[in-house]
């Protein structure tokens, strides 16, 4: 809607062309439907009757009786009062009785009982009947044939039970063919409760809509518009529901307070929508808001309209002020969009001034076609559109935002992958340097002790040849060990122990020592670093040089069973003479375990494994330990 109106005014003095075709239009259409009957029943063979004998009798106050023109207002003579009224008209003579003839009757309140020469045609709710309300809508009735006389006029008498501040009395009659009465009924009923369908479902759907975006947003303009359309449906529901839905004056009361806090919701966003309010005009809305609530339930409950007239004519200064707001924002701040409303809510004005003083108050000669249901729904579907606008230039912004986040965070991505890349580089490079100084820490170590040993050996007049061939064996195995560890393993320890197995089997079985693999399948270990990987091979290098060395072993047995979260048990068990008494029950670090337990107790506790050396259960010496790598 928005887009549209833009298109039809794409200038400034388009807004002030717009504003008066909005104006023009529902002004001929308002001029239409008051002068719409007026004007078929001169053109049609249709006769309007504008007089009547009238007895009156009201609560409380003596009869009078005597001719009335219609429209009769039964509040404008008894205001605050109820009662009864019999009315008579004469009907024409029809010329031919076989003709199909019918009435209709615009208005007639509120409860009704149609007579025509004596036959009752037409009775809408009984006489204690507070829920009906025959001025709902308009009555057709079609006359049987040979009602009507032919020598004379034939009297035409209507009984009204009327409830005080309803509305009730009596509108003109018209008599006529059925087919034109048929269609004047139609027309009516089409601007009467078909238009109020229309609006009360527009007003449903947009202040559910309305209300549904201010449960997301909670932003006061939405709020405001949704609780003004519903509360405007209660005046529109009135003229569709077949009853009401409580006993007059209860639906009185709670029509008029609807109403009256329609309007002033309705002022209130129109203030919202074009800007932050000052705070006096919000505390002046609660004041007006709770006066025209208060003001309807006075007058309902007392019965005195005085009270629902002033809460009216306290809504029309309430537009008048709101007009003079949007007229400043339109000619001293320029919002383009003030123009529209204010053409829409200067067209309302006038409507709810002809309703106040013509329809309500009966002056000026009166009206009984009121205005300000088909101006406010003109207003609504404009500020319905500013709703649309509101929010779509919420999501606009949104989706602005939303773009300039996702810019920002793809340009922090591109910084973060950026010193991720730089960190990984330093990371290499620092990988690469600490593996280079473990390597030479290694060779140092193993291969460099070894080396030196060796050199010391050779160096020496009288030369075992034996030890300097255990010696020669051990800088292979530490040489071979090292480069071993370097190879990727991908967390397979079976490989490793394979591995290590075919590196010393060769040594075992030259001195006469048989291997028993009893290795099971392990899961793979997350964690099998080089050094761990070295730290172990040097446990079990140490384990099987001592069996060498010292247990006079003939088997040796190599176990591995996993456990639990990626856990392990190892076991290197000899057959051999076993540890010493002294060593088997010294601590780890006890002298008297000796340098090579001490060392493979430092080395597994720097890979946080545990290492215990006792004495096997058939003999021997058994070398457990317990690892988790990671």
């Amino acid at each position: 809607m928005t887009v549209a109106l833009r298109r039809l005014l794409p200038v400034r003095a388009g807004w002030w062309r717009g504003a008066l075709l909005c104006f023009a239009c529902v002004l001929v259409m308002a001029l239409a439907l008051d002068a719409g009957p007026a004007r078929a029943a001169a053109e049609a063979p249709v006769m309007r009757i504008d007089t009547a004998l009238a007895e009156l009798r009201p609560e409380g106050a003596a009869p009078q009786a005597g001719p009335v023109t219609l429209p009769h207002r039964w509040d404008k003579v008894f205001g605050g009062r109820a009662g009864e009224a019999t009315y008579t008209l004469m009907l024409p003579a029809q010329a031919d009785p076989r003709q199909p003839t019918a009435l209709l009757i615009e208005r007639v309140g509120n409860q009704a009982r149609v007579r025509v020469g004596g036959v009752t045609v037409a009775e809408i709710g009984g006489p204690h009947d507070r829920r009906t309300d025959a001025a709902r809508r308009s009555i057709a009735i079609a006359l049987p044939p040979g009602l009507l006389r032919a020598d004379g006029p034939t009297p035409l008498v209507i009984d009204a039970a009327m409830q005080a501040l309803r509305a009730g009395g009596l509108s003109s009659v018209r008599i006529g063919p059925v087919a034109e009465i048929d269609a004047l009924d139609a027309r009516l009923a089409l601007w009467g409760p078909g238009a109020a369908a229309a609006y009360a479902g527009g007003l449903l759907l947009m202040g559910g809509l309305a209300l549904g975006l201010w449960w997301r947003q909670r932003d006061p303009v939405y709020g405001c518009f949704g609780l003004a359309a519903l509360f405007g449906t209660l005046r529109h529901l009135d003229k569709v529901l077949p009853e009401a839905l409580l006993p007059w004056p209860g639906w009185g009361a709670l029509l008029a307070i609807g109403y009256a806090c329609h309007l002033a919701l309705i002022a209130r966003f129109v203030v919202l929508v074009l800007g932050r309010p000052p705070a006096w005009l919000d505390r002046a809305t609660a004041a007006v808001l709770a006066a025209v609530v208060l003001l309807p339930a006075i007058s309902f409950s007392t019965l005195q309209p005085g009270w629902w007239t002033a809460a009216l004519a306290i809504l029309e200064a309430v537009g008048l002020g709101c007009f003079a707001l949007v007229l400043r924002s339109a000619l001293v701040e320029r919002q383009a969009i003030a123009w529209l409303v204010l053409s829409a809510g200067g067209l309302l004005l006038l409507a709810g001034a002809h309703d106040l003083l013509l329809v309500r108050m009966g002056l000026f000669g009166g009206s009984s076609f009121p205005l300000t249901s088909h101006a406010m729904f003109l207003l609504v579907l404009i500020l319905a559109g500013l709703v649309v606008a509101r929010y779509s230039q919420t999501v606009a912004d949104y989706r602005a935002l939303n773009q300039r986040l996702a810019e920002r965070i793809a340009e922090r991505e591109r910084q973060l992958h950026e010193a991720f890349a730089a960190m990984r580089a330093q990371q290499h490079e620092q990988a690469v340097q600490g593996e280079r100084q473990r390597m030479m820490r290694e060779i140092h170590d193993g291969i460099g002790a070894q080396l030196v040993g060796l050199l010391g050996m050779v160096g020496q007049p009288a030369v075992d040849r034996g030890a300097l061939q255990d010696q020669v064996k051990l800088a292979l195995d530490e040489m071979r060990m090292a480069v071993d560890a370097l190879q990727p393993v991908h967390d397979d320890l079976t490989t490793v122990l394979a591995t290590l197995r075919y590196r010393l089997q060769p040594r075992l079985a030259a001195a006469g020592i048989e291997v028993v693999w009893d290795v099971q399948a392990l899961p793979p270990m997350p964690g099998l670093s080089p050094q761990a990987i070295l730290q172990l091979q040097r446990i079990l290098l140490e384990a099987i040089t001592n069996v060498l060395k010292h247990a006079r072993a003939t088997r040796v047995t190599v176990a591995a069973t996993p456990r639990g979260d990626n856990a392990v048990s190892l076991q290197l068990i000899d057959n051999g003479v076993g540890l010493p008494a002294a060593a088997a029950d010294a601590p780890p670090n006890d002298p008297a375990s000796g340098r090579g337990i001490a060392n493979m107790h430092a080395r597994a506790a720097a890979i946080g494994a545990s290492l215990r050396v006792a004495a096997g259960a058939a003999g021997g010496t058994c070398v457990a330990i317990d690892w988790q790598p990671g």
